[in-house]
């Protein structure tokens, strides 16, 4: 995967992978009761959506094993992302519309980048399965900077890679704190209902929402935002 940044481009498009570019939640949901439920820990879609979607293990693992040390936090955490890898693998379905849309910003000339708090392993396993990983000009991992999401960091990151402006870019986010971390950068923010509502996306800072990439407002949208 490229990382090279590319100076003058000004627009880019940013993308969660988890959720947004596939609705791979309830997997994640099932990996998180299978590894924290002996640990006392069982999770409801509501209580997944509000307390770890989104979060990067480090913080998740803080909050849940509190009486666990850091290096075997880090082990079950493990566990967990080898448990919906195993779990995902050959289910990775794209949401409607995405391929059409990468056509169409390819087609533009506009970079698109990938920005998550999720694992390298992760996140290449999901772009490998729904075959774009040579759509993205630049692969951010969150765990990989000093801050994760809901920093502002990762999707700054994101824009320098491309050399895009925070103005006139857009993300698309499922949880509330990739949410917060693209609108903290300056990017406007589409939330991709596959957990949230449109109530609390807008909440946590999008400008609106959609249910998926083929929803006749986004497309409007990003045809007047990115002049294609």
């Amino acid at each position: 995967m490229i990382e090279t940044r590319q100076d003058g481009i000004g627009k880019a498009l940013l993308f969660d992978i988890d959720g947004t570019l596939a609705d791979t939640d309830p997997l994640h949901l099932k990996a998180f009761n299978q590894v924290l439920g002996p640990h006392g820990h069982v999770f409801d879609h509501a209580r997944f959506s509000r307390e770890l979607q989104g979060f990067a293990n480090v913080a998740i693992g803080e909050r849940f094993l509190p009486d666990e040390a850091p290096e075997r936090r880090a082990l079950i955490l493990d566990e967990k992302e080898e448990v919906f890898r195993t779990l995902v693998a050959g289910q990775i379905a794209p949401l409607p519309g995405l391929m059409a849309l990468l056509d169409r910003a390819d087609s533009a000339g506009i970079p698109m980048v990938a920005v998550t708090n999720a694992p390298r392993l992760n996140a290449e396993l999901l772009l490998s399965g729904l075959g774009i990983t040579h759509r993205f000009k630049a692969l951010v991992i969150g765990a990989e900077l000093p801050h994760g999401k809901p920093h502002p960091l990762p999707y700054q990151e994101g824009l320098r890679f491309v050399g895009a402006r925070p103005e006139t870019s857009i993300a698309f986010e499922d949880s509330r704190t990739g949410v917060q971390s693209a609108t903290a950068a300056g990017i406007p923010t589409i939330g991709i209902r596959t957990s949230l509502s449109h109530a609390d996306l807008v909440a946590s800072g999008a400008v609106t929402s959609a249910s998926a990439f083929d929803d006749p407002a986004l497309l409007t949208r990003l045809a007047n935002a990115m002049a294609w």
